[in-house]
């Protein structure tokens, strides 16, 4: 496979060639070896450089090659990348007077993005440690327990455990009504504000992490 390209300022090697056949079978000709769509999205995502002839014509398909693995990667199932609403946007472009920009415009904001994406997954790194979805469901977790034993502390029916006294005739004596107990204000105090303190937290993190560049 041949060179990639060199670091910032550096030569860039030579594009490897890749070669379509009428059978629809690619030939690389830096690894004398038939490849499919799957081995090339991998060079697309090691960063190899590489240009697709047609055997016949010579013509370039890059560019129909590329779609056609975008195309099979969406059709896979599973987590997609290109949403519905921007498809159907970016069909309404082809013939409008602005198609000439639209290409430009989504080079310069995909190239935008993955210059900051290692930025971004450093801070979710550091935010939220290693995954932050299982910190949102550990503090959903928390939170949830800090709620019901507030709940639990509002409850004012809980009676009491052990039995009814009794008569001389060992007849039970009617239970004397008696007022609920008063819920302990400290531990009460105490729960909803510490509730109220992880739920700040998780808004703060969120309101952070919208709000990086």
């Amino acid at each position: 496979m041949a060179d990639q390209a060199g670091s910032e300022g550096g030569a860039k090697s030579a594009p490897v060639v890749i070669k379509k056949y009428a059978n629809r079978r690619l030939y690389n000709t830096a690894t004398s070896a038939y490849v499919t769509l799957d081995h090339l999205a991998q060079m697309v995502k090691d960063k190899t450089d590489f240009v697709v002839y047609d055997a016949k014509t010579g013509d370039d398909i890059t560019r129909s090659v590329l779609t056609q693995i975008i195309f099979e990667e969406e059709s896979k199932g599973g987590q997609t990348l290109l949403p519905i609403p921007f498809l159907r946007q970016l069909i309404s472009f082809y013939g409008d007077s602005l198609q000439g920009i639209v290409p430009q415009y989504l080079e310069m904001s995909m190239t935008q993005f993955a210059r900051n994406q290692e930025q971004m997954r450093r801070y979710l790194q550091n935010a939220f440690g290693f995954n932050p979805f299982q910190q949102f469901e550990s503090m959903g977790k928390q939170n949830m327990a800090m709620f019901e034993q507030a709940m639990r502390m509002f409850n004012p029916f809980q009676r009491p455990t052990g039995g009814q006294p009794s008569t001389s005739n060992g007849q039970d004596a009617p239970a004397k009504a008696e007022p609920p107990a008063a819920p302990p204000a400290s531990g009460n105090d105490a729960a909803i504000d510490d509730l109220k303190r992880k739920l700040d937290e998780l808004q703060n993190q969120l309101a952070a992490l919208s709000k990086k560049p």
